[in-house]
């Protein structure tokens, strides 16, 4: 009998059961929820991309929620570009700077170079009108004026994205042949007074060959790697496949990556180049995970994670601009797109802040369907994995500022003996 303010034994004993039932189901609860949310992912890449598509979904801490056709590779498209992102990381580190290097192909004297101008390339992807207007300003400043000669690129260099004439359409530009936007966004950037674009003159009386004893006279230093290929991957620009030669080419970039695959996943890597038109290019999906993993990894000590050399679902310009950006995804997502619809590849592959597992990453890798059918079917998919895992966005803020004004300009000390 219970009396007022009193708890009898029998009571107690039967308190302590309804607890002890309580705390086993929310044990078993805790147990096994996991596996009921991947079984329900695995249904959901079942019905929402197909049965017989490449689906592999991981969380950081190694937990495989789904693995379906997980290794088989297919074309990545541009997808390809992670594993090249990952070497360049890893060989040249995320502050590296691509040097150009503009020198006196003969002695200086009152303003002129008596000689070709010589241009040293280092595979610079990025040098455009604004980067060669820095350039053309501060020989300007310095007091060149006139090059009694032509101009003479050694080394690998793009312009405006291009290979070919590089040094014709160099010596267009600084005769004062860039487009008047690109000038006047660099004069407002750098507070230049002059209203005119600086100019330098050349004429074909010396021979094109430049002479012994070059003086150096500027250096141009590309901004750091991280932004370089951030924006390279936003747009999926192809000019990537040339990045794989600072890194000693598509084999060493291929043989970079395999040697910290697990063993039994390196044939699902392979490499015709390192932007995604090859042929011969092919990725699993659970390999493409692995590289995400790899490319976090060799990130977080630098303060930098995948947001950083990724695009930003609904945030960055680019393939991702206008995918994945309601108002609960918008910068939720970070991946690589990949598509080339002449060998009937379309991917995406990246990751997720979740509630319920953290960092998640994930690769949708199809084939053989019509594009857009296959894009629908992985922004799906990626909406499933953010309803079941819940999504927060990346602590990650877009820099707006134009990519020229995060390169270096350099002068040579005493190079102002140009000067007339």
């Amino acid at each position: 009998m219970t009396h007022a303010g009193r708890v009898t034994h029998e009571e107690e004993a039967l308190a302590g059961r309804s607890v002890r039932r309580l705390a086993a189901s929310l044990l078993l609860f805790t147990v096994l929820a996991p596996f009921a949310a991947a079984a329900d992912l695995v249904e959901r890449a079942r019905v929402l991309v197909g049965a017989d598509q490449g689906v592999y979904v991981e969380t950081e801490a190694g937990t495989v929620l789904v693995a379906q056709e997980a290794a088989r590779a297919v074309h990545p498209a541009s997808v390809s570009k992670i594993p090249t992102t990952l070497a360049l990381l890893r060989e040249l580190g995320p502050e590296h700077r691509f040097e150009t290097r503009f020198l006196a192909g003969g002695p200086v004297r009152a303003g002129a170079v008596a000689g070709p101008l010589v241009v040293e390339g280092s595979g610079d992807p990025f040098f455009v009108d604004e980067n060669l207007l820095l350039v053309a300003l501060t020989l300007h400043e310095i007091g060149l004026r006139q090059v009694a000669g032509t101009l003479v690129v050694t080394g690998p260099l793009l312009f405006n994205w291009e290979a070919t004439a590089v040094a014709q359409r160099l010596r267009r530009a600084l005769e004062g042949g860039v487009p008047p936007a690109a000038w006047q966004a660099v004069r407002e950037a750098t507070g230049s007074d002059l209203t005119a674009q600086p100019r330098l003159r050349f004429t074909a009386a010396a021979p094109a060959s430049p002479a012994p004893g070059r003086q150096l006279l500027v250096t141009h230093r590309s901004e750091p790697l991280v932004p370089l290929v951030k924006a390279l991957n936003g747009y999926s620009n192809n000019i990537f496949s040339r990045l794989a030669e600072a890194t000693g080419g598509i084999e060493a970039v291929q043989a970079n990556v395999r040697a910290t695959l697990p063993e039994a996943w390196r044939a699902e890597l392979r490499l015709g180049d390192g932007a995604g038109a090859h042929r011969a290019n092919r990725m699993s999906p659970r390999a493409a995970v692995a590289m995400l993993r790899m490319l976090q990894r060799e990130l977080a000590p630098y303060g930098y994670d995948l947001a950083d050399v990724l695009p930003v679902a609904g945030i960055d310009d680019g393939t991702l601009r206008r995918r994945l950006d309601g108002p609960d995804e918008r910068g939720v997502v970070v991946a690589k797109t990949g598509t080339y619809g002449s060998y009937g590849a379309c991917a995406l592959a990246g990751a997720l802040h979740t509630r319920r597992h953290g960092l998640v990453y994930f690769a949708v890798l199809n084939r053989g369907l019509p594009i857009e059918a296959a894009r629908r079917k992985q922004d799906a998919f990626v909406r499933a994995l953010l309803s079941e895992l819940g999504g927060n966005p990346w602590p990650y803020r877009r820099n707006d500022a134009p990519a020229f004004t995060r390169a270096q300009v350099e002068v040579r000390e005493g190079a102002h003996a140009a000067r007339p």
